[in-house]
């Protein structure tokens, strides 16, 4: 059965870092574009970056750019995001997701969704 599953999330300090892991289960990732999403509560959830299938393109919301990087390691069947100088606004559960293309997509594409992993980042 299809699965994805985030990890790596926590609480940090301002200013601090962690790498969020999305391993697929059930199918190989190396031919869908994958996406970060986060949700705080009470908001909507809102894309913070993707990934093409072969990994040579890259989008960043704007809050993110500069601070997060996403990265893919298709043999592993594992997407990344590298979060550093964290935020307290970077505060959420994150989401990451799988799209039918191979090329990032609007949110609307993106079919099958992980359970999401908490990031807290507070002093």
């Amino acid at each position: 059965q299809l699965q994805l599953v985030e990890s790596g999330g926590g609480l940090v300090q301002p200013g601090g870092s962690l790498r969020l892991s999305c391993v697929a289960s059930g199918f190989t990732l190396d031919n869908n574009a994958i996406a970060w999403f986060r949700q705080a509560p009470g908001k909507e959830r809102e894309g913070v970056s993707c990934i093409s299938s072969s990994g040579d393109r890259k989008d960043y919301a704007d809050p993110v750019k500069g601070r997060f990087t996403i990265s893919r390691d298709n043999a592993k069947n594992t997407v990344y995001l590298q979060m550093n100088s964290l935020k307290p606004e970077d505060t959420a559960i994150y989401y990451c997701a799988a799209t039918r293309f191979t090329v990032c997509q609007s949110r609307r594409e993106y079919d099958f969704w992980g359970q999401g992993t908490q990031v807290t980042v507070s002093s």
